[in-house]
């Protein structure tokens, strides 16, 4: 989805259409929660909108050991309650700070935005899009997005910074931002890099093997040398009272 910042008035028309398919409380929020998937708050003039990014490569899908969360093909994170054993890694693991858990219910499950899932796989578009009535968000294609993005920082320059808001950050998301305040101003983490998350720790956990050999050899040389020390000690303190030992026989 392409969320266009400069063309949202503020209705929240959007998050009472998520908390209508998701049969969640209709209370307004301005901040993700439990019963709100999607939120809208306002910072000095401009009013923004957050939900799940839905990364391309997901921290939350490679910190998860049993599967409850998946990155399905059409752009979904899709989560399974089914599966889930309440771990929380990835609570941890989400730049965005995106997943929420139901800490005071006896079955506790975690609560993001779906994506709008079921709807997508009708072939129809996510609630938050179709209720948008001033084309703020627009659902489509990743690619056809990107260009249509680019499209409007070159059209007009000076209206918006240069910059379309998870195209590239950490390895890009299904969601984009284009907004005439810098991204910092509003909320948004500018420093998460470009490199998913999960590359890097994989780019960590493959030097381990080395660490290991080079350790382990490491520490055979400290042993032998502190062997070696204690045998030449012995030896000069048995030669000096003249009792020098008989050198271990060989097999």
């Amino acid at each position: 989805m392409l969320i266009d910042l400069t063309l949202c008035m503020g209705c929240n028309a959007c998050q009472a259409a998520c908390k209508e398919e998701n049969h969640l409380s209709p209370n307004e929020e301005k901040n993700l929660s439990l019963t709100a998937y999607t939120a809208l708050n306002k910072y000095s003039d401009v009013y923004v909108r957050r939900l799940c990014q839905h990364c391309d490569v997901p921290t939350c899908v490679s910190v998860c050991p049993v599967g409850a969360l998946v990155k399905q093909g059409d752009g979904p994170v899709a989560y399974d309650a089914d599966k889930c054993i309440g771990c929380r890694y990835c609570l941890q693991a989400c730049p965005y700070h995106v997943p929420k858990y139901e800490w005071s219910s006896t079955k506790p499950r975690i609560q993001k935005c779906r994506f709008c899932a079921p709807r997508l796989a009708k072939g129809q578009l996510p609630a938050c899009a179709e209720a948008c009535p001033v084309g703020a968000t627009l659902f489509g294609d990743r690619d056809e997005l990107l260009l249509e993005a680019a499209r409007r920082l070159g059209a007009e320059p000076t209206k918006y910074v240069p910059r379309i808001y998870g195209k590239d950050d950490v390895g890009g998301t299904s969601m984009f931002y284009l907004s005439s305040v810098p991204f910092e101003q509003l909320g948004f983490d500018s420093r998460l890099g470009r490199v998913p998350l999960p590359m890097l720790t994989m780019s960590a956990l493959s030097k381990v093997p080395n660490v290991l050999s080079v350790g382990g050899v490491v520490l055979g040389g400290i042993w032998w040398i502190t062997n070696r020390r204690t045998e030449v000690a012995a030896f000069e303190a048995a030669e000096k009272k003249g009792e020098t030992p008989r050198p271990e026989e060989k097999p």
